[in-house]
């Protein structure tokens, strides 16, 4: 096998058709959020409803900053160490907490577990203003 400094490194776009399957795939991901001018990154359990992400949550920071009208940034990714490749899935947009009962009870039938302790009865919904992905996969010369 050729060392991995042998290899070179290629970035290859994901298209929007492919990044919405990975999110369907995957279960879990990493919320970024900024609240008073601090970024903060939090690992949540999520489900894809068409082209939105959501999740639930309890009280506190996240929900809060999550809410307020600014983006959010959403990230899931997957690597393989031994060949140094990987992806990720970016979702950019806007957090909004769902209140309409009828959406909720829609939203109870997505495939979401929930992982953490406590009743996470907030439901947010991500609203994609941009969904974009990259591989990195290696070829050698």
């Amino acid at each position: 096998m050729t060392p991995a400094t042998d290899w070179r490194a290629e970035l290859v776009e994901i298209d929007r058709s492919e990044c919405l399957r990975r999110l369907g795939a995957h279960a879990v991901g990493r919320l970024g959020i900024v609240v008073h001018e601090q970024p903060l990154v939090f690992p949540v359990n999520y489900a894809l409803d068409d082209e939105t992400v959501v999740f639930r949550t309890d009280p506190g920071t996240k929900l809060h900053g999550a809410t307020r009208g600014r983006r959010v940034a959403f990230e899931i990714d997957g690597i393989d160490p031994l060949y140094h490749e990987g992806w990720s899935v970016l979702v950019v947009g806007t957090a909004e907490e769902v209140s309409d009962p009828h959406e909720r009870h829609q939203l109870a039938h997505l495939p979401l577990a929930l992982w953490g302790a406590g009743p996470k009865a907030h439901w947010v919904r991500i609203r994609p203003d941009a969904i974009t992905g990259r591989r990195l996969v290696h070829r050698s010369d």
